[in-house]
């Protein structure tokens, strides 16, 4: 990774853009996870320490574990007040665009910040941008849109503003969308950043046991569930495939957040190069989760088939059918990807 994320141009363009606004708006997708939420109340954090008026806005409501973000009590969610963030983007002079590529992924949301007049600055480490922007700072090969936005910060002189709570949550997104820097981390500018953050007050292991090993008994409950009973292997394709259906979720208790993580697991069984996971939202919209391991692509398979997208190891989707047409349709493709896969020889050198 480059740290020379913008051009001193460009640095200076975004310093004198946010010099001149009066109201800030801070997005980020929806079913914001720890990099949507992290890098927004992160930069929240910086530009109210620059005296700005600033309001993070998203589209529906985060997950559970993530409230203990500093700052997260205060955001908007637009599907539980929507004229309030209506309100918020009609009278916003600067609208920060974080974590998404396409206006799509705001939902209901998209035409509030279409309609407004102010200027329209993007952040986002995803792929192939397709959102009309005043500034766009795009770049994949940053495994987190946290780490992206302390460079941004860094390009403009302003991490001199970031404290101990906008550290915390640039800490956060850069954990959970590197599995707490297991995988997309082995670019020293990471650790780089990171001491940075430490230095700020950041206790790391902290953040861990509150993302990682704070959970409610149904969550654990849920999880064994998915794991024990509804993992199905499919070896000739080196896959893993888990579903939970909207009975099973409410059977648990299931709040958002609760299955994080789970797509994950079977990628720790020798022979999976990829896992699958199917999670029924509502009867007839099937929310698609996929990871991999080595460079094997998901995003891909999430692209084309699945309306979705996301990084190599890392991607998701969705479609609107019955949770058996889906898992159909997903078994049904996994022969179009074996050629992918890698031989017995680079997988016996993976485990070497």
């Amino acid at each position: 990774m480059s740290s020379q994320i913008i051009t001193p141009a460009q640095a200076k363009s975004l310093r004198e853009m946010i010099n001149r606004a009066s109201r800030i708006a801070v997005t980020c997708h929806m079913t914001p996870d720890g990099d949507a939420m992290g890098s927004s109340l992160c930069l929240a954090h910086v530009l109210s320490a620059m005296g700005k008026a600033v309001t993070v806005v998203v589209p529906d409501c985060p997950p559970q574990n993530l409230m203990f973000l500093p700052g997260a009590g205060q955001i908007v969610v637009a599907s539980c007040r929507p004229e309030r963030a209506q309100c918020v983007f009609r009278n916003s002079d600067l609208i920060f665009v974080l974590d998404y590529n396409d206006l799509k992924r705001i939902d209901r949301m998209a035409p509030m910040v279409e309609q407004s007049g102010g200027k329209r600055v993007v952040i986002d480490h995803h792929l192939n941008p397709v959102i009309e922007s005043d500034l766009m700072v795009s770049r994949p090969d940053v495994s987190s849109t946290c780490a992206l936005v302390y460079l941004v910060l860094e390009a403009m002189g302003l991490t001199v503003m970031m404290g101990t709570e906008a550290a915390e949550c640039c800490c956060t997104g850069m954990m959970t969308d590197t599995g707490n820097f297991s995988y997309n981390s082995n670019d020293p500018e990471l650790y780089r950043i990171l001491a940075d953050l430490v230095s700020k007050g950041v206790d790391k292991d902290a953040i861990y046991n509150k993302l990682f090993n704070t959970n409610r008994e149904s969550r654990v409950r849920l999880m064994g569930y998915g794991q024990s009973r509804k993992m199905q292997l499919i070896p000739e394709h080196q896959a893993a495939l888990i579903t939970l259906s909207r009975d099973e979720l409410n059977e648990f208790g299931y709040h958002r957040g609760d299955t994080e993580a789970l797509v994950n697991v079977p990628l720790s069984i020798p022979g999976v190069t990829y896992s699958v996971f199917l999670r029924e939202d509502e009867p007839g919209y099937v929310k698609v989760s996929m990871r991999s391991k080595g460079d094997f692509s998901v995003k891909d398979i999430c692209e084309r088939h699945f309306g979705g997208g996301g990084h190599c190891n890392a991607a998701g989707g969705e479609m609107y059918a019955p949770l058996d047409d889906v898992v159909a349709k997903v078994i049904g493709i996994m022969p179009e990807y074996d050629a992918q896969l890698p031989t017995a020889n680079q997988k016996m050198k993976e485990t070497e």
